[in-house]
């Protein structure tokens, strides 16, 4: 049996080549080494999916919407908090299935220690986050021995979801922040969330009651898993590329997805689809607010740099922990959960400074690596990026040559930043003129 014909039989579907080495193991050991880095299955349509079907949402029925409404104004609850909305959001459209909720005990020590768990036929589940519901000792004494309860918003009050057959564990909060952030530096700002919460966790499936909407004027870019495979199917796509982000676009970005695009038509792609996928959780308080972010792609694409007709501009609904490598397997994961085959990935994703030393908290490639070899995710193809900068000697960014090092200038996050702060302007082909103006009246607005 040749090598493809081997692995097609053993996980089914088209075998997409990518001249790769990588070994096939098999319940008794290694088998042989192959030439395959990532195995894709072709789906319906010719187009290649992430997972062969959407997945599962967790909302009530239209027929019991109602009375599980009345039922739950009677039940005790828990007020959510924003964090706790946004990952109730999450798991309600299906971006971390195969949950069905809060994580469970089981779920949540394996999640912890393993970035994964396993499903109930013995298959392996990335999942590098834990997605977890705490609650204080009152709570806890309030909720124990009911059989379910209801989540409350944080601003209306109004029942958002009921949890079933709750399940309540000891939160060991330092564990937690250390097996997650590999440090547990309180002024981490996620390990900030997770030091203020409860004392306790409780998992368990969720009945969703109704869409979460922010009425924020972004909701239509708030696409779900289900929505967004419709959407490359009404562009008859036959292939989806992502770049999450949670900074505003320069033209060195763009030069990365549009020769990713180019390398994919190369490749025999009719029709590649960049989703530029912006986080929509709570971020740390120097990013730039996400109304601003859309603002910005939004004027990238309407300068042509990106182009509409091959680009959908979404929000991913997930908060943003900066966890770097543990957390950019999440970002992964939740992508192939939304359909795409393909994910972009650069220097140090999900990454930020060390509060204590000012340097980089993770090793910058280290993300790449994890993600390249990450359990759970062989359907998913991972793109490495090269680097762009700002080439001199053609006024533009490019993708930097070693060779000639002293032509290019890097601009860092900061320092863009401290351009638009200051009202300065960037060299000449470094941002869509009216992206940088979104960002300069930001700036200009927070020192007023």
């Amino acid at each position: 049996m040749d090598r493809a014909a081997f692995v097609n039989g053993l996980w089914g579907g088209k075998i997409v080549p990518v001249g790769v080495n990588s070994v096939v193991r098999s319940q008794h050991g290694r088998i042989r080494r192959v030439e395959f880095r990532r195995v894709r299955l072709v789906g319906t349509m010719g187009m290649s999916t992430g997972t062969m079907e959407a997945p599962t949402e967790l909302f009530v029925s239209d027929v019991q919407r109602e009375a599980r409404r009345s039922a739950a104004e009677m039940m005790p609850s828990v007020t959510l908090s924003e964090v706790d909305l946004q990952w109730t959001h999450v798991l309600s459209e299906g971006w971390a299935a195969p949950l069905k909720g809060f994580m469970r005990e089981k779920e949540y020590v394996q999640t912890l220690h393993f970035n994964s768990y396993r499903s109930p036929d013995g298959g392996v589940v990335n999942q590098s986050i834990p997605i977890v519901l705490a609650i204080s000792e009152e709570q806890k004494l309030q909720l124990e021995g009911k059989s379910e309860f209801a989540l409350r918003h944080p601003d209306t009050n109004a029942v958002v979801a009921i949890l079933r057959d709750p399940e309540i564990f000891r939160h060991n909060k330092e564990e937690r922040v250390a097996r997650t952030f590999g440090m547990t530096d309180p002024r981490h700002p996620y390990a900030d969330v997770i030091f203020n919460s409860g004392d306790w966790l409780v998992g368990g499936e969720i009945e969703v009651l109704d869409r979460i909407r922010y009425n924020d004027g972004l909701d239509q870019y708030r696409l779900s898993p289900k929505e967004l495979r419709e959407e490359y199917k009404r562009r008859n796509a036959d292939a989806v590329f992502v770049f999450q982000l949670r900074n505003p676009i320069h033209n060195g970005h763009a030069l990365l997805m549009t020769s990713t695009r180019q390398q994919l038509l190369e490749r025999g792609f009719k029709n590649p689809i960049l989703l530029v996928h912006q986080i929509g959780g709570k971020v740390k308080g120097d990013d730039i607010p996400l109304p601003q972010r859309i603002q910005q792609n939004l004027c990238v694409l309407n300068e042509g740099v990106l182009d509409p007709a091959t680009t959908i501009l979404g929000i991913f609904p997930s908060p943003m922990i900066y966890a770097g490598p543990t957390e950019v397997q999440w970002h992964a994961k939740a992508r192939l959960n939304a359909g795409c085959q393909f994910y972009i990935v650069g220097r140090d994703p999900a990454g930020m400074k060390h509060p204590a030393t000012d340097e980089d908290l993770y090793d910058p490639w280290h993300g790449r690596t994890a993600l390249l070899h990450a359990p759970g995710l062989e359907t998913l193809e991972i793109l490495p990026f090269r680097v762009a900068a700002y080439d001199k000697t053609v006024g533009k960014m490019a993708f930097f040559d070693p060779n000639r090092a002293d032509d290019f200038v890097f601009i860092s996050g900061t320092k863009m930043r401290k351009f638009a702060a200051s009202g300065e302007t960037p060299p000449d082909g470094f941002m869509a003129p009216s992206a940088w103006q979104v960002l300069v009246d930001y700036y200009k607005s927070k020192s007023v």
